[in-house]
């Protein structure tokens, strides 16, 4: 199984593999090595969906006929009697998610008769059950190396505070349970829930079930359907359904494809032959699915794992390829020590299997697909990356006569050769002019070291492609040796460091780019570099930037022989071509080392003037040389991706430059709404005209236990005001801002993870503010989500948008304030868990007018506290928090429930809006986003005057005004979220008002060009369109009118 990234190696050479896991290997292997499956990615099907009981775990009838045998009942006694009268009810209730396995148990227990024979069998359901069927878990992981996707679609049960599912989850796509959902099989809803969320077509599914009952709706809506009486025979009606193998799995391995397929018996032969193999033996054979350059498979044969490495067939490039070498160097470096996978044979005789290959044994361990090492301590890290530079270091230190290598290539000269080599490559497999390798031939030749150690060198030692202990951080092989020659030792401590400037998604190696290295325990680029010359007994490499500009130059070389090769239909990944399209990108990061060096060598050229003034309002915090210039590139699905290390605190544009914890969250966040949030909404919507609508929602209130449940609670508390991480989730101002977006896409969601005003706001006052005994009383309750709150500044009787109007008194009389005053769009006060109200008065009338102002805490049971009536928006009320209007009537307040003391109430509310614009203006883009969506949606399923609308003139304008105009807001929100996380509040004032006036008109025009492509529906409640443009309207004049935020921006400029 593998844990948190790091899994149990397969055979040698996963290092094409990536992650390695145990083999669970099924009892009777049959020999997959006919041409009986003819593998083809063309079959029709893209989703296998399976019942739990009966398919993926034992059935509980099954444990019941054995149950009921022991006591000498009747053959269907236990579940006839479960299922009979009060109990029956309560069944469906517990499979509903309305009752507990254990509040149903209590049910039965009920009935004396029998419940001394029911009650153990219901205990031994949730005991006995909790384990995966192997051979239904291997042919799971079959399909998925395939590409499939997995879902399970059961009927299912609450179980001591969690859902009974006793499987791997991380087997799956989706996972719909009846519990959860509030419906069941046999009901065709649920079926297509699952459908919708696999996003596949019913005739693309498969559907494995022990019940005729559950499977007819399957078939009556289209999907094809198994039923499962013995697991052996339904993998095999899956087989014939899906055209390939579901035994033998190895993990990153797949049905060897058409394309790639060998002449096994021939091969059969051979290990007969040369490894003496029993005849008798069937063999399992296998493709590994991630190599971008030589074929390689994983043999199975009795108790015996070999990995084949095979040359590709057609034309290929001189050099490339080269088996023979990579048999040699492992040969001779094995009898020196250093840690190799054992070689066993070679065969250079294209009769056998068309190209040369050779053989070697699987090598059991560990290799590390990801870099940053998720699910190991920081000191494990540093020790497996130190063990890794360890193993380098043997590498290098080898006598090359003693091991017979004086002729394994040419000494002295290796860069300017390997220069010559790759260009040469490159150029035989150019499709298109770079100008950043057109730059790198002219440049790297004027460039090369002075000096150059001689060793024998690896060519891709990289951290994927070395094979660990499986418990100590030991190298106990390393891989892929195609690329070795005698040469330059640095080039291989620079190829080992490739993953420092890669993002965390780059196709071919995950990288380390934006991640804090410190905190993770992996040692820097130069970290690295510097115990690698210790350990060689070195001194320092100056040239270091030459090295990394050297290597890679050679990767985009590389990337662009595989996309060459992907267009002649020669490469071994299904994946080239994408990888070969990323070769214009990696030659400009190439090119940035070589602008850096250069600034290196020559001084002259400053990087900036260290006396210059750096102004605190730009992108960037910190001042950054000219060569570190953000290089972007772009991705298969177009998102933007960072590819070069930036200073620290610097502005992320996207989620993906996010740190791996918070993209973490990010994600889980985008998997919640998905999975809750917007199935919900319509009945969410409709809950808000009900008769009940001032009750709280139950519904909301289970979306809330969920959420909390999966840590997506709090989110909002800043990192700036919550630094010890007592209360929040310790995010910054910025990486929540992407998180808000997320939350904006539905009016219902901030609330569900307890990040909604005006609680965020007043939580965030509480914190920043409030003494310890008010935070014990008021912002731990709120946190929890247990009480709600509200804020009471806006006076009907004044302009409200200049804060110093306000009427309202708080007079200091003995040990207590009384409060006179009339308030209104009072958000939160209607609803009946309001229990706190932050109110804004005045203490002193005479004092200077932004001192005359006080925040004092109210709890709302106080005597004298009315609520007159709720306001509506547009005609919506916004239950059941809504926007009240209430009044103060000699209202008296503990003298210490005022906050931070008279007269600092302005002060309060100023800090108080900050994060919450922010907050409204992330949640506005996240609307806006949404709206665009729809709207793309629509205009493409809708036909007027002859052709579709997403082809008419004017609704390609508004898409592309729409996208422009949301990008062009959410950089300026990022900018501000950014600016509040590193500057004081004061000197972002500027970016605060500027995002309050952009945000809600941007979504405005956003929305309301929605709208119109939608027609009449989207004025309508069945769509979130009427109510996004209610909201952005309402939002021009909440936290301050337009008007002011122009002043405010006007008046700041002027004084620049």
């Amino acid at each position: 199984m593998c844990v948190f990234g790091i899994s149990y190696a397969s055979p040698y050479f996963l290092a094409k593999a990536w992650n390695i896991v145990s083999p669970c290997r099924h009892l009777y292997v049959p020999v997959w090595v006919s041409s009986r499956w003819k593998h083809t990615k063309s079959q029709q099907y893209k989703a296998v969906i399976f019942e739990m009981g009966g398919v993926l775990i034992p059935s509980p009838a099954t444990l019941a006929a054995e149950w009921e045998f022991r006591n000498s009942l009747q053959a269907g006694w236990l579940w006839k009697t479960i299922l009979s009268g009060e109990k029956r009810v309560a069944w469906d209730r517990c499979m509903l998610g309305e009752l507990t396995f254990e509040e149903f148990a209590a049910v039965v227990s009920k009935e004396k008769q029998n419940s001394n024979i029911i009650k153990p069998y219901l205990q031994a359901m949730t005991s006995q059950l909790k384990y995966q069927i192997p051979a239904m878990r291997e042919a799971i992981q079959c399909i998925r190396a395939e590409g499939l996707k997995t879902a399970i679609l059961t009927n299912n049960f609450w179980f001591k505070d969690q859902s009974f599912l006793p499987v791997e989850k991380v087997d799956f796509d989706v996972i719909i349970e009846s519990c959860r959902e509030g419906i069941k099989k046999p009901n065709p809803e649920i079926y297509k829930l699952c459908l919708e969320h696999l996003k596949v077509h019913p005739t693309e599914s498969i559907y494995l079930d022990d019940s005729g009952q559950n499977l007819e709706p399957a078939a009556q809506l289209g999907m094809i359907t198994i039923k499962v009486g013995d697991t052996n025979t339904a993998i095999q009606k899956l087989e014939s359904l899906l055209r390939f193998p579901l035994h033998g799995y190895v993990y990153g391995t797949q049905a060897v494809r058409k394309d790639t397929d060998i002449p096994t018996n021939r091969l059969k032969e051979y290990l007969q032959t040369t490894l003496g193999l029993s005849s008798g033996e069937p063999l399992t054979l296998r493709e590994f699915s991630h190599g971008q350059s030589n074929f390689t498979y994983h043999m199975w044969s009795g108790d015996q794992q070999l990995v084949l490495r095979k040359k590709p067939p057609g034309k290929l490039l001189q050099s490339a390829h080269a088996m023979e070498k990579e048999y040699r160097v492992m040969k001779a470096l094995g009898s020196m020590g250093v840690p190799v996978p054992k070689t066993l044979a070679i065969c250079e005789d294209p009769s056998v299997l068309g190209t040369s290959f050779y053989l070697m044994e699987y090598c059991p361990g560990r290799i590390f697909k990801d870099p940053t090492l998720p699910g190991q301590p920081a000191c494990q890290r540093t020790e497996i990356y130190s063990a890794m530079n360890h193993a380098l270091c043997q590498i290098h230190q080898v006598d090359i006569h003693a091991a017979g290598l004086d002729d394994y290539g040419k000494s002295g000269n290796y860069i300017q050769r390997q220069v010559h080599t790759w260009t040469k490559q490159y150029r035989a497999s150019e499709t298109h002019n770079i100008q950043a390798m057109e730059q790198l031939i002219k440049w790297l030749p004027e460039n090369l070291p002075t000096q150059e150690k001689t060793t024998i060198v690896h060519g891709d030692f990289r951290l994927d492609n070395l094979i660990f202990h499986p418990e100590k951080p030991e190298v106990l092989a390393i891989l892929d040796w195609e690329l070795s020659t005698l040469g330059d030792p640095i080039c291989d401590v620079a190829c080992s460091c490739l993953a420092h400037y890669l993002p965390p998604d780059f196709p071919i190696l995950k990288g380390l780019n934006n991640c804090d290295l410190t905190e993770l325990g992996i040692p820097s680029d130069l970290e690295y570099l510097t115990l690698y010359c210790d350990n060689m007994g070195m001194n320092p490499v100056e040239n270091w930037n030459f090295y990394m500009a050297f290597t890679f130059f050679r990767v985009a070389a590389i990337l662009q022989g595989i996309y060459k090769r992907s267009l002649q239909g020669q490469a071994s990944s299904t994946k080239a071509e994408t990888a070969g399209k990323l070769a214009e990108n990696t030659a400009d990061l190439s090119w940035m080392f070589a602008i850096r060096e250069g600034f290196r060598k020559f001084k002259s050229i400053p990087t900036r003037n260290p006396n210059s003034p750096v102004r605190k309002y730009s992108t960037w915090n910190s001042p950054r040389s000219s060569a570190t210039n953000l290089l972007y590139t772009f991705s298969p699905n177009n998102h933007c991706r960072h590819l070069v290390s930036v200073p620290k605190g610097h502005l992320i544009v996207s989620p993906e430059g996010l740190s791996p914890r918070i993209q973490e969250l990010y994600h889980q966040l985008t998997m919640f709404m998905d999975k809750h949030i917007y199935p919900l909404e319509a009945e969410l919507t409709d809950y808000q005209r009900d008769k009940n609508r001032w009750i709280p929602n139950p519904r909301m209130e289970k979306l809330k236990s969920e959420a909390k449940a999966n840590g997506l609670w709090n989110l909002f508390l800043p990192l700036k005001t919550d630094p010890e991480i007592k209360y929040g989730a310790g995010l910054t101002n910025l990486e929540y801002a992407h998180l808000c977006e997320v939350m904006g896409r539905s009016l219902h969601a901030p609330e569900a993870f307890n990040c909604s005003a005006p609680d965020t706001g007043n939580m965030e006052i509480l914190l920043k503010y409030g003494t310890e005994a008010q935070k014990e009383q008021w912002l731990l309750p709120l946190l929890e989500g247990k009480i709600r709150s509200c804020f009471a500044m806006t006076e009907p009787q004044v302009a409200s948008s200049d804060a110093t109007n306000i009427k309202a008194s708080i007079v200091e009389v003995g040990d207590s304030f009384i409060l006179n005053g009339h308030k209104w769009w009072t958000s939160g006060a209607m609803d009946p868990r309001c229990k706190l109200c932050v109110f804004m008065g005045k203490t002193d009338p005479q004092a200077h007018r932004h001192r005359q102002q006080s925040m004092i805490l109210v709890s709302m049971d106080t005597p004298g506290i009315t609520v007159v009536r709720p306001l509506s928006v547009f005609g919506i009320e916004d239950p059941p928090g809504g926007h009240g209007e209430l009044t103060f009537e000699n209202v008296r307040v503990p003298k210490q429930n005022i906050l931070l003391g008279p007269g600092r109430g302005f002060e309060i509310a100023q800090g108080r809006l900050g994060p919450g614009r922010i907050h409204h203006c992330m949640r506005l883009i996240g609307y806006a986003d949404r709206a665009l969506q729809l709207m793309k949606d629509r205009v493409k399923t809708r036909v007027a005057f002859g052709r579709p609308l997403a082809e008419q003139g004017s609704i390609m304008a508004d898409i592309a005004n729409s996208r422009i105009e949301i990008e062009q807001a959410r950089l300026l929100v990022l900018k501000a979220a950014h600016l509040m996380d590193t500057v004081s509040d004061k000197e972002v004032a500027s970016e605060i008002s500027m995002i309050k006036l952009v945000a809600p008109s941007m979504a405005l025009h956003v929305i309301d060009r929605a709208i119109q492509a939608f027609g009449a529906a989207g004025l309508s409640n069945d769509y979130p369109l009427a109510q996004f443009f209610g909201w952005a309207r309402a939002l021009r004049l909440a936290d301050g009118p337009d008007e002011v935020h122009r002043a405010v921006i006007a008046k700041l400029e002027l004084k620049r």
